[in-house]
């Protein structure tokens, strides 16, 4: 079987580690999406970019028959947190509450937001602007660098200040602890958690996640707000690093995907649940 890679870093440590896996016994290539569309269409592309140049690739591979991890339009759509926040609400998912707004700029003026707030960039990419306003002084403050920038404002519900980072490839949930970069001191690091350590319902609320977005690899941040989970972001193919079985995962996945095969999600595997390797 053809493995393409669409990354411009195949280097990256979930990637290294699949690819390693994958080729024992199969062909793996990485793909930069600046670069020119390949000649030969592999089985299966893993689409670990989201740049436009990289969607717009893997939809032309797609057209030309190629199946995707993850496929271009869910990737564009969790891109748009606006569109994400909307598919959410009609999917009944427990998601922070969203405003969306064409750009920063008037928001101070706005006399009906509620603080603290969180404001984040409408278009999720590297760099982008997530934010925590206590008032109207700390809103001005943000838009003195983005006020151009369209947003999205939600809720800031009281919390921990721990996110609760679960990642799913396929079937499998993986999870672990981070100090939210809203929290006071600013993001700290990412602590393991194993599956049977999460409350009750919420590994399959990752799950259920995966099928409102139509996504085979991401990550969904939690916050445990009033005894309850709620959803405060999803991001197609995050890095998922340091958990164990996540390239055993993802290569077993890339191998269902290119041969046609779809994998199930009835249940959440715990991350030390044996995972047959390719």
């Amino acid at each position: 079987m053809r493995i393409g890679l669409l990354t411009p870093e195949p280097g990256h440590p979930l990637l290294a580690a699949t690819t390693a896996l994958l080729a024992r016994e199969h062909v793996v290539e990485a793909v930069d999406p600046a670069s020119a569309p390949p000649d030969r269409v592999a089985d299966v592309y893993l689409l670990k970019s989201r740049t436009p140049r990289a969607l717009a690739l893997a939809r032309e591979l797609e057209a030309r028959g190629a199946a995707m991890l993850n496929s271009a339009s869910a990737t564009a759509l969790v891109q748009d947190r606006a569109a994400m926040a909307d598919r959410a609400v009609r999917a009944g998912l427990p998601f922070a509450a969203s405003r969306t707004f064409a750009a920063l700029a008037p928001l101070p003026d706005d006399l009906d937001l509620g603080y603290p707030l969180v404001v984040k960039s409408r278009h999720s990419r590297r760099h982008d602007l997530v934010a925590r306003a206590d008032d109207s002084a700390g809103l001005r403050a943000l838009a003195e660098e983005w006020g151009a920038e369209p947003v999205v404002v939600q809720e800031f519900a009281a919390n921990s200040g721990w996110d609760h980072k679960l990642w799913v490839v396929g079937d499998r949930v993986f999870a672990a602890l981070r100090r939210s970069e809203l929290a006071p001191g600013g993001r700290g690091p990412t602590r393991p958690l194993p599956l049977d350590a999460l409350p009750p319902g919420w590994a399959a609320l990752a799950l259920r996640v995966g099928e409102v977005y139509d996504l085979d690899v991401y990550g969904v941040d939690i916050v445990d707000a009033d005894g309850g989970p709620l959803i405060v972001d999803v991001n197609a193919f995050p890095g998922i690093r340091g958990q164990l079985g996540a390239p055993e995962a993802l290569a077993e996945l890339a191998l269902a995907a290119g041969s046609g095969r779809l994998i199930p999600r009835p249940r959440a595997r715990a991350a030390g649940e044996s995972c047959s390797t390719p």
